[in-house]
């Protein structure tokens, strides 16, 4: 390669470091400008955080038991401020256990989410790339898989086999890999027909090279903003399979196992339900604003939303007032 070529080579990909960079920080400024998905984004990583660090810290607090303290009312801190929010009937904190049960139900959700998005992204990208017999067999598989409800599909898997949270997740993961599929499929096929495409055909770029530099860079963002509403669904799902009582199963503990062992001391002791289906709320409510709010700012079809939103408060923030 000679000088020129080499120049030209290193001239570009300094180049493409910098657009990346700059669209990692258009992509945060754009954030910071929306005020309700900066604080869904912000709730949300407090939430996470919360559930990688806590039952290592709250875990032998969440199943310690002291019957004189049952059924305590939230800001009770005669025992601390471990009770903030009071206790079930056991007299276990369920502060500590809110915060305990948050590892397991984010941990279960994600883990779902991870295995189905992988799965279905690789395998639906592989058959809208190459079409033909593949496309059409993948596709079919997917059908076969949507013709069953997804969430009775688990009750009835989870009521057959043990019900634990490595099955949670397989049945899960299972029943959404055909979402990804169809999904990663389409734009995949919709991009192998376009022009770069073909000119990194011609140009002898092999297939593996062409995926990789043309079709995942613009299939993610997709992928990322479909994994973080299914995050919100299956959030959703094992909460309902742990209050059928064929999910998680104690002395292991999720929020919506909480939410059955508290429901029969709801005339005397409301919070030890109430709190954390409110958990299960918010944190839905902010990872559904989150996926909202990425779907517009990673398609440039639709970013202009966004800055739209930003000229407005700009103009109204200069114009003179009467």
């Amino acid at each position: 390669m000679s000088d020129d070529n080499a120049s030209t080579v290193t001239v570009l990909t300094q180049k493409a470091r910098r657009n990346r960079a700059s669209g990692r920080a258009n992509l945060w400024r754009l954030l910071l400008n929306d005020k309700v998905a900066t604080v869904a984004a912000f709730v949300l990583a407090f939430i996470v955080l919360t559930a990688i660090v806590g039952p290592p810290l709250f875990g032998e607090l969440a199943q310690r038991q002291d019957l004189g303290a049952r059924n305590m009312p939230p800001f009770s801190l005669q025992l601390g401020w471990e009770y903030i929010l009071g206790s079930d009937s056991l007299g276990r904190s369920l502060l500590a256990r809110i915060i305990t049960a948050a590892g397991t139900t984010l941990g279960v959700a994600a883990a779902a989410v991870l295995v189905a998005a992988v799965i279905g992204s690789i395998w639906g990208m592989w058959a809208g790339f190459h079409r033909g017999w593949r496309e059409s067999v993948s596709m079919r598989i997917a059908d076969v898989i949507m013709s069953f409800p997804s969430l009775l599909l688990a009750v009835v898997i989870l009521y057959v086999f043990n019900p634990s949270a490595a099955n949670i997740v397989l049945v899960l993961a299972i029943t959404r890999i055909p979402l990804y599929l169809r999904t990663a499929r389409a734009d995949a096929a919709e991009l192998r027909s376009r022009m770069f495409v073909d000119a990194a055909t011609n140009f002898g770029a092999k297939n593996s090279a062409i995926v990789f530099r043309h079709i995942v860079p613009n299939v993610l963002p997709t992928l990322v903003t479909l994994a973080t509403l299914e995050f919100c669904y299956v959030m959703l799902a094992e909460s309902s399979l742990s209050f059928l009582g064929i999910g998680i199963q104690p002395p292991d503990v999720s929020w919506g196992l909480m939410v059955a062992q508290g429901r029969q001391y709801l005339a005397e002791a409301w919070w030890q339900s109430v709190l954390p289906g409110l958990a299960i709320v918010i944190t839905t409510v902010c990872a559904n604003v989150l996926a909202a709010w990425l779907r517009l700012a990673t398609d440039p079809g639709q970013r202009w939303r966004l800055q739209t939103k930003k000229r407005r408060r700009v103009i109204g923030s200069i114009a003179p007032r009467r």
